[in-house]
């Protein structure tokens, strides 16, 4: 017995003995990894200041909000833009001047705000009407060269430090809101009206006086009298600015500006200094921000006109003669601006694209008014 108790205690002892051995050996690894490792600290994230050309309170900067929340939550909070109504820093028209500058990292706009610049500037937001829609526009922006163009306006020809993305298509816009129907072409002549872009130089065709002011001035002037008629862009903002306060006409149909797009500018350099991957997600997430908006526009504008009506407002269509009139308008337009080699260079790219894609759009789908009148009675 005790010669077994001797070697059961030296095999305990043995036990032991490697067990503090392992403990030690593990502790001692365990402290060299300690040492050997960097310490981990979270990365603050990348802050930009981005402003719209909007007013807080209109569809257009929750447009541009849908935008800076996509972009936040798609980098994992490795950025943080922050977003700002027109006027916080400066007014919706220096937006892009303020980005180009560095005053502010980037913005949300439309691209007719910058038609003081180059008036080819509005072909890339407000372009004439050749029968196609704005997410063609978009189509000839990715896949017609629309974005080569964009790009040598920005840097080649105005040589402004500005990356852009353009983004967000919107349906034909409304004749606009008016003291008294519009009822023939000749009802422009004379008239005190707001529009943007190139609808400035359609309008001064049909003798209209054109005055161009941001959106949010728009209902003050036209109830002061400075403006015998104004178009925005759509029902929920029109309805939201207090368009139904100071006119009970509202004419729909329009190819003043026939189809639209938005624009998102960032400073160049900033955009540049960013990683790669979040470079990518800003680009991907204006491409997610559009379809999202087309989905949102439809829900709520409908709504909206509605709601217009309710308020007595006289909802009317625009007159043939004058809609035949506003493309007469546009050939002189076209003809006098293309003698610019660069407006010409980007108006011929349009047209070959929309003589092409309309053209099948036109051929392959059928006519929706007729399926929409079987089912619903006349619109």
């Amino acid at each position: 017995m005790t010669e077994t108790s001797g070697k059961s205690t030296d095999a305990h002892h043995d036990v032991r003995t490697s067990r503090r051995r392992f403990i030690a050996t593990a502790a001692a690894v365990a402290g060299a990894t300690a040492v050997a490792a960097p310490a981990v600290h979270a990365q603050a994230p990348i802050k930009l200041k981005f402003q719209s050309t909007w007013p807080n309170k209109d569809i257009f900067h929750e447009f541009a909000g849908d935008y800076v929340k996509r972009v936040n939550a798609m980098t994992g909070g490795r950025v943080e833009l922050e977003l700002l109504p027109a006027g916080s820093v400066v007014p919706a028209f220096q937006m892009a001047d303020a980005v180009s500058s560095g005053i502010l990292d980037g913005g949300h706009g439309v691209a007719a705000y910058w038609y003081g610049k180059n008036k080819a500037f509005s072909l890339f937001g407000t372009a004439p009407a050749f029968g196609w829609d704005a997410d063609e526009l978009l189509g000839w922006i990715r896949y017609g060269g629309g974005q080569e163009l964009y790009d040598d306006l920005i840097t080649n020809v105005l040589k402004l430090n500005l990356v852009g993305m353009l983004y967000g298509p919107m349906p034909t816009q409304p004749l606009g809101w008016f003291k008294k129907e519009i009822t023939s072409a000749d009802d422009f002549k004379g008239l005190k009206y707001r529009t943007v872009g190139l609808g400035a130089d359609l309008n001064k065709e049909l003798g209209a006086a054109v005055t161009i002011i941001a959106g949010g001035e728009i209902v003050p002037a036209i109830d002061r009298g400075l403006l015998d008629g104004a178009e925005f862009n759509n029902p929920s903002s029109d309805l939201v600015l207090g368009f139904p306060d100071v006119s009970k006409i509202y004419m729909l149909q329009s190819y003043h500006q026939a189809l639209e797009c938005f624009e998102i500018l960032f400073n160049k350099n900033k955009f540049q200094g960013l990683p790669q991957d979040v470079q990518a997600i800003l680009k991907s997430a204006a491409d997610a921000s559009s379809s999202d908006m087309m989905w949102k526009a439809q829900d709520r504008y409908s709504k909206d006109l509605e709601a217009i009506k309710a308020r007595g407002v006289k909802v009317l269509p625009t007159p043939k003669p004058v809609l035949d009139a506003q493309l007469a308008a546009w050939d002189k337009v076209i003809a006098n601006l293309s003698a610019d080699p660069f407006f010409k260079k980007v108006i011929d790219s349009q047209k070959a694209w929309a003589q092409r894609v309309v053209g099948f759009r036109l051929q392959y789908e059928a006519d929706s008014k007729t399926a929409y009148d079987h089912f619903f009675g006349k619109a």
